[in-house]
């Protein structure tokens, strides 16, 4: 009569069925194979992948393991197996390498759930040494067709910063699927080349959202969102549907171009998808709306959200406080505090911004000096630097310069250059310099710096010092960076270079120009002809005022979009001090709301005043 294992199991007497179906030693092991020799039992009745979790950690152990497991019917390698993939998964990845090597001394032949086994360890443990090891057996033994294989191997090779061999074994690749693809261009973006991942994006011969979605977040992230845009948008296209992940970068790319419309159309979307309670993507949204100047949009997303994280109250605080409501700001920091909400380092980067900007110098001190002494939080050279630009904006420029020197944290370009700007704010020509010459320094080739002294020595009228900072930077290889503005009009983003006088309407809006210009005089308007840095008669300085790139956008934008309706402008650079006077003005005049995003803040000009009260 046949023996099942069953039938033979339960034929032993029950201390020794303990024994032989539970060991948890090799020694308990050794003991139950002894006591099957002792009653002639089967030795099918031990359970092989139990005999190879228990020794596979000791080399003598594996060896006796491996003589037993010859005796079983299963491939061996199944069994080794199971262990290869527990060990790999557990917190010690690195003993399924080291098993994987035994075996190979006892001349078990792996198979290729073995060879992806160990690359999981290695790829754990980011051992590129030991996963070339397991590479090379895997072009030995033929292996190299095995696609989920090669596409472990080519992430290996890229968490570890072999770029070129991750290419290598990419272009050698007999076959590739949408995932090799997406592997090789992440790795190509987290090495910094993002030209070289565009390039394979634009050659992939099918994509998938996770393809588009990182290479738009790639776009954002390298200072790109118009690319960003346009890519989504051929996403849409071809009808491929965006996921939480899409709709975070996308709207961060909207969000870097003011490109509301888009934002909001995106907004209206995930709420269709059931993405409308993704905290990421409500704090991604708070975020557009701020930096597209819609504040109570931002914040009616903000007081809808069901559950919000410290980055949900931070970004409040933030778009409240570059929009110049800094009481605000500092309620609701008050009510994110009540609800039991730790504060992190952001969080106070956004309030010392709020006092910064509207000349609350107590409030900020005690806040720089709260979130050490409350919350735990040591200051970082962000925190240090917003407290240069409110002492400096305030005009306490000694203290400002005091505080700089007594920082435990090695000062930066933007440290000196918040003291910078309170220096051409105060006039403080002495300090200027001190702090210029620590900027040539720490960032040689930033024309923001040399153009701000320059200024300072043009408003002194010392023409021949601003000549020198001019001559200065063209020596040293710096360029100025030109103003830009741009504007959003039936969906389309339209942008404007300073002196450009090269647009389809650029007739219309230099009429439209003049027209408020006589306005604007009636009011008792004087154009600032101190920001212009050249030393020519002033009626040059005022052509060259005139076509600063925001007024451009601003005209075309009185031009193209319906009487009454608010007028949105992003600017790369700060708004100049006419400009600002001339829009606070042209707010009155035309009866619209102009809201302008510059390179520090916001601007809201309405009823001929701006939201930022003069601290700007």
């Amino acid at each position: 009569m046949k023996i099942t294992m069953s039938s033979s199991l339960h034929s032993l007497p029950s201390p020794a069925q303990t024994l032989v179906s539970n060991f948890n030693s090799p020694l308990e092991l050794k003991q139950a194979h002894a006591h099957l020799i002792k009653t002639n039992s089967p030795l099918s009745l031990i359970p092989p992948s139990r005999v190879a979790s228990v020794c596979a950690l000791s080399l003598a152990d594996v060896s006796y393991a491996h003589r037993l497991l010859t005796h079983f019917p299963q491939p061996q390698i199944v069994v080794w197996n199971s262990c290869l993939k527990t060990l790999a998964e557990s917190d010690s990845p690195f003993d399924a390498i080291v098993l994987f090597c035994r075996l190979r001394d006892l001349d078990v032949v792996p198979d290729s759930f073995t060879c992806a086994f160990v690359l999981k360890a290695c790829t754990a443990l980011l051992d590129d040494k030991n996963g070339k090891i397991v590479h090379g057996v895997i072009e030995k033994l033929g292996f190299h067709w095995n696609l989920v294989l090669q596409n472990m191997i080519l992430n290996l090779y890229g968490l570890c910063g072999e770029m070129s061999t991750a290419r290598l074994v990419f272009d050698k690749m007999p076959q590739r699927d949408v995932v090799s693809w997406n592997v090789m261009i992440t790795h190509l973006v987290k090495s910094g080349d993002f030209e070289g991942a565009y390039r394979l994006f634009s050659c992939m011969p099918e994509r998938n959202v996770r393809s588009w979605t990182m290479m738009i977040s790639s776009c954002v992230h390298n200072g790109k969102p118009r690319e960003g845009v346009e890519l989504f948008m051929e996403m849409e296209k071809i009808g491929v549907q965006a996921n939480e992940i899409t709709v975070v970068a996308v709207l961060s790319a909207c969000a870097d171009l003011g490109a509301l419309d888009l934002g909001k159309r995106v907004h209206e979307y995930s709420k269709r998808s059931g993405f409308g309670r993704n905290v990421r993507v409500l704090n991604t949204l708070i975020d557009m709306y701020v930096k597209c100047g819609c504040l109570e949009e931002a914040r009616t997303v903000f007081e809808e959200m069901e559950e919000r994280t410290v980055v949900s109250w931070s970004a409040m605080i933030q778009g409240l406080a570059i929009h110049g409501q800094a009481q605000e700001a500092l309620r609701v920091f008050s009510m994110m505090i009540e609800t039991g909400m730790m504060p992190n380092g952001v969080t106070f980067i956004g309030l010392l911004h709020a006092c910064s900007h509207m000349g609350l110098v107590d409030e900020g001190r005690r806040f720089f000096s709260g979130m050490t002494r409350d919350y735990g939080i040591i200051p970082e050279i962000e925190h240090y630097g917003c407290m240069v630009d409110l002492y400096s904006r305030a005009g306490l420029l000694q203290e400002a310069h005091e505080f700089i020197m007594n920082m435990p944290l090695k000062p930066n370009g933007v440290v000196w250059g918040a003291l910078l700007g309170g220096c051409k704010v105060h006039k403080n020509i002495e300090l200027a310099e001190e702090a210029t010459r620590h900027l040539a320094r720490l960032d040689p080739l930033n024309d923001g710096y040399y153009i701000v002294l320059s200024n300072i020595y043009a408003e002194a009228e010392r023409w021949e010092d601003a000549v020198r900072v001019r001559k200065l930077m063209k020596n040293r290889g710096v360029k100025k960076t030109p103003g830009c503005s741009s504007i959003m009009v039936d969906g389309v983003i339209h942008e404007f270079v300073a002196g450009d006088d090269s647009h389809s309407q650029a007739i219309e809006i230099f009429d439209m120009w003049e027209k408020l210009v006589d306005h604007m005089r009636q009011r008792g308007y004087k154009p600032d002809t101190s920001v212009v840095l050249l030393d020519v008669e002033e009626k040059e300085k005022e052509k060259f005022l005139y076509r600063h790139s925001e007024k451009l956008a601003l005209c075309f934008g009185l031009i193209n979009t319906p009487p009454g309706s608010l007028i949105r402008i992003m600017k790369n650079l700060r708004v100049c001090e006419d400009c600002h006077a001339a829009f606070k003005l042209i707010s009155s005049i035309v009866n619209r709301e102009i809201v302008v995003r510059d390179r520090n803040r916001f601007h809201c000009f309405k009823d001929g005043a701006c939201s930022c009260q003069g601290y700007w």
